[in-house]
Parts: C-alpha cells; sequence; structure tokens
C-alpha cells in the first residue's frame, strides 16, 4: 500500500552486507521501499514489500540494466529543494526519496566495460549535492549510526553533511579507479594533466613518524601484485607508520632476488642482507653484518619461512615485523610465542617490483615519479679498468648494486660472498658514506679487504676510489658519467681496482 505522505527509502547495492537488516528496521519506522534488480529480489525473498523502481518511473529497465534509475522520477525525487521545489515535484508527480543507499558495481573485483557504474554515481551525487533534505549511505557500517538517529526522530544535519562528503570521496575513488585501468589498457604510462588519486583507507594509525602526527594507511584499489598494501598481517601488534615504510623498503629490496635472500632494515635503510644457499643462512649472515641495527628492524625473506629461522630470529634479536611469502606452521609457532611481532604473509614476490607511481608531499603539492624498477645484469655492465672483475667480483657487484638501490643517498655497499659487509647511508659525502661502511664492518668484526663496493651515483672526485683502495676493496659497481671520471678510473688502475660502470643511477631520498 503507497502512502502519500510516507518518507520513502531508495536501496540499490552490489555489496548486500546488512542491507535486508537495514530495510526491516526503514520499514519499522514507516518507510516506503524502493529498489532495483538484485537488491529488489534479496528484500522481496526475505518477506518485505519493496516496490520496483520501473513501476516508479513506468519505463522498464533496458539495455541489460544499463538504463533504469537515469529518470527524472529518480532523480528530481532526490534532488527537489524543500519549500523550494514543492510546487513542481506536485506538477509532474514526484515524491521525495529521503534516504538513498547504493554503493557502486564492483569495478576493483572484475574491471571490464560492463562494471562500469553509470546509474549508481549519478544518484549518489544527486543525493550528496541535495544533503539538506537527504541522507545518502555508501557504507554498510554507517547504517546503525543513521538508524538510530531515525529512531530518535530524524539524521541531524551535521550527520547528512558527513554522508555527503564521504559519498563524493567515495565516487571519486571509483572515477580514478576506472581512469587508470583505462589508461593501464592504453598502455599509457605518461602522467595525466590531472592525477586522479583513488586511494581507499586501509587503516587509521596510531601516529605518524612521531606520536604528534596523525596518520592513515591508504592502498592502492586496484593493486593486486604481492606488496606490503596487500600483505596479510597474522599476529602482532597494529603496524605503525615507520612499521609499514620500512617494511615496504624490505619486500621491495628483497623481491629483488631470484636465489633465497634476506634483508633487514632499520630507520628505512637495509642495515644487512644476505642471499645464499637458504633462508636461515641468508638470515644469519644478514644479521651478523650488523647486529646492533638489526635490533628493532623489519625483516624481509623472499622465500618460506621455517621452524629453524623463525626460531633463530626469537632466540636472537628483538624483532619489530617479519614479512615473506609464506610461514610453515612451526614458524608460525615459533613467532607465536612472541606475541608483539609483527607477521606479514605477502604470497609469492616477483622478482620485479609492480609498476606504480611513487607520491610524494611537498608544501602545497606533489611529486609523482616512476617507481625505481631500473635493473642491470652482466651484459649491462661497462668494464672501465685495466683489470676486469673476475666471476665472483661480478656476482657481488650485482648483489651490491641491488642493495644499494634501496639505501638512503649517498650510499655505499660493501658486500663478500653474497652478503653485505658493510653500509653506509644518508650522507652529504661519498667519502663520509664510505667511512661509515667501514665502521660498521668493524663493528660487526668482519673484514673489508677483499670486499666489492657499490655507489648509488658517480665519484665526483678520486677520493673515493683513494678511500675504498685504503680499505682493501677489490672491485667497484658505479654510474659514472662524472666529468672526472678519467681522473677517477685513473685512481682505480693505480690501486689494482676492477671498476665497472651501469650507466644508471638509484638516488633513494
Amino acid at each position: 500500500m503507497t502512502l502519500p505522505n510516507a518518507r520513502r527509502a531508495l536501496l540499490s547495492v552490489s555489496d548486500k552486507t546488512g542491507i535486508v537488516e537495514l530495510a526491516r528496521e526503514l520499514r519499522k519506522l514507516g518507510f516506503e521501499l524502493l529498489s532495483t534488480g538484485g537488491t529488489a529480489h534479496a528484500l522481496a525473498a526475505a518477506g518485505l514489500p519493496v516496490t520496483e523502481i520501473a513501476s516508479e518511473t513506468g519505463f522498464p529497465e533496458i539495455m541489460d540494466g544499463r538504463v533504469k534509475t537515469l529518470h527524472p522520477r529518480v532523480h528530481g525525487a532526490l534532488l527537489g529543494r524543500a519549500g523550494q521545489d514543492d510546487a513542481v515535484m506536485r506538477e509532474h508527480g514526484i515524491r521525495p526519496i529521503d534516504v538513498l543507499v547504493v554503493n557502486l558495481y564492483p569495478f576493483a573485483e572484475s574491471q571490464t566495460v560492463e562494471n562500469i557504474d553509470v546509474g549508481g554515481p549519478a544518484m549518489l551525487r544527486a543525493a550528496a549535492k541535495n544533503h539538506e533534505r537527504v541522507t545518502v549511505l555508501v557504507d554498510p557500517a554507517d547504517y546503525p549510526g543513521v538508524l538510530a538517529e531515525l529512531r530518535a526522530g530524524t539524521v541531524l544535519a551535521a550527520t547528512r553533511r558527513r554522508l555527503a562528503a564521504k559519498t563524493f570521496s567515495h565516487t571519486s575513488q571509483y572515477d580514478a579507479m576506472v581512469s587508470a585501468w583505462l589508461r593501464r589498457q592504453m598502455k599509457d604510462d605518461s602522467f595525466p594533466e590531472t592525477l586522479a588519486a583513488g586511494f581507499r583507507k586501509k587503516q587509521d594509525l596510531r601516529y605518524g613518524e612521531n606520536p604528534h602526527q596523525p596518520a592513515a594507511f591508504y592502498a592502492e584499489p586496484l593493486a593486486t601484485a604481492a606488496s606490503i598494501a596487500t600483505a596479510e598481517q597474522l599476529q602482532g601488534k597494529e603496524l605503525s607508520y615507520n612499521n609499514i615504510a620500512d617494511a615496504d623498503t624490505a619486500i621491495e629490496c628483497v623481491r629483488q632476488f631470484e636465489s633465497p635472500a634476506c634483508v633487514i632494515v632499520k630507520h628505512a635503510n637495509p642495515c644487512g642482507a644476505a642471499t645464499v644457499k637458504g633462508t636461515f643462512e641468508s638470515y644469519l649472515l644478514a644479521y651478523e653484518a650488523d647486529p646492533t641495527s638489526a635490533f628493532g628492524g623489519i625483516i624481509a625473506f623472499n622465500r618460506l619461512v621455517d621452524a629453524k629461522t623463525a626460531s633463530a630470529i626469537v632466540e636472537r634479536q628483538f624483532v619489530e615485523v617479519v614479512a615473506a611469502p609464506d610461514y610453515s606452521a612451526d614458524a608460525l609457532a615459533a613467532f607465536g610465542s612472541k606475541q608483539n611481532v609483527r607477521v606479514l604473509r605477502t604470497g609469492a614476490l616477483d622478482s620485479i617490483s609492480p609498476p606504480a607511481v611513487e607520491l610524494k608531499s611537498v608544501g602545497g603539492g606533489l611529486l609523482a615519479q616512476a617507481r625505481d624498477s631500473g635493473t642491470v645484469d652482466v651484459a649491462a655492465l661497462k668494464p672501465v679498468t685495466r683489470r676486469a672483475p673476475d666471476a665472483t667480483e661480478l656476482a657481488d657487484l650485482l648483489f651490491a648494486w641491488r642493495i644499494c638501490k634501496y639505501v638512503k643517498s649517498n650510499a655505499i655497499v660493501f658486500a663478500r660472498n653474497g652478503r653485505t659487509v658493510g653500509i653506509g647511508a644518508g650522507q652529504t659525502s661519498r667519502v663520509v658514506s664510505t667511512r661509515i661502511a667501514a665502521m660498521k664492518a668493524e663493528d660487526a668484526k668482519l673484514v673489508v679487504e677483499g670486499s666489492v663496493m657499490a655507489s648509488d651515483a658517480f665519484f665526483p672526485f678520486r677520493d673515493g676510489l683513494d678511500s675504498a683502495a685504503a680499505l682493501g676493496i677489490r672491485a667497484v659497481i658505479q654510474p659514472g658519467g662524472s666529468l672526472r671520471d678519467a681522473e677517477v678510473i685513473a685512481a682505480a688502475d693505480e690501486c689494482g681496482i676492477a671498476m665497472v660502470f651501469t650507466g644508471m643511477r638509484h638516488f633513494r631520498h
């Protein structure tokens, strides 16, 4: 039975979580229910009286449902202003809709043209624009609060405004997701004139880098490759802002290796890394490279973690986060003895980072760049000294170069036999970074002599090579490209150091 003065709610959702319960409560509050397609069938199946939208508009759904709510009787009912549009609504027989409940086609789950919602965003924008009269809901989490206010009499103006703002964020994120998909379909990797950043909040964080800074973690909705954003947390406290940032560095660094590898990160820099015959051995060598810095660090693996490795971590160090593709049951039991340890399961890590745009906030704007996915192999290296590196040195040079990519500039990495020996990070002088790398090796009681060295950028003067020679470095990998390359090469030749150029720089700020 249609009640001329009854309040009305239009419900049309893809995510039907809680929709029957919401509709049932709305009926108890005297609302008439309008609906479409699958939602209408779900409500009718639950025994609720519901009016199909086609009955309201007098026009059938057409084009396989592409057109069903794009009608003046729907949009006039949503946009009509109380006390201002009453006469025109009476003239055209339009009754107002007081509550709109819509969530959009699940485009993230099935990226096809037919899953690009048109009618849903149009209704949401109409209702949100007219939030002075209409309550708009896009999230089942908001159903209970709105019902509570309706039971008390009316939805508060502040609530309607908050829900309208949430709705415009929802439709904006949806449009950004579709835009990104279309650009990928075109294989367009240029930077658009307007950057639509449709990230979705994954979680609120206790705070940011420091306790006085509020923070949240947002995920790219189309992200499917293994990453910090898609990782599953199996145990431990909530991830902090710094945990997430450091775990991202560790995961992205360890994925660079095809053989079993372990990378330990502390304060945004790798402090120890190794790739040897097994996960357990890689962890031990990475830890021993800088046990002092490893305290409270982030550990990432590119292979399943077994009980032996997990037990070694628990016994040897305090660790904030462990990330790996997967864990044996016994490994999870070992970590379970330290319930505060955050254990992340990433799934299989491809050797190459997924393509992405990196964003960095600056005052009044954003910097955007493609992720540094640059790699080099033996064939790409250019030997520039009289002595060429031997096979063992080449392997260590490439290992050190991969680690160096994830060390803050100016970055220096010493390595030997598939493990780091010393890392110097984030200094304003490359020579000082070299000294710090040597100091780290000394603290860990590791011998630098006979190691190789990687530098993320060219040496502007020969003093960097002189410092390396004094420490007993046997081979160097660097981009080249300095005005003084000839001077630097001559210094290497004088000291019997083999040096190769990559032609690629890896600044990281």
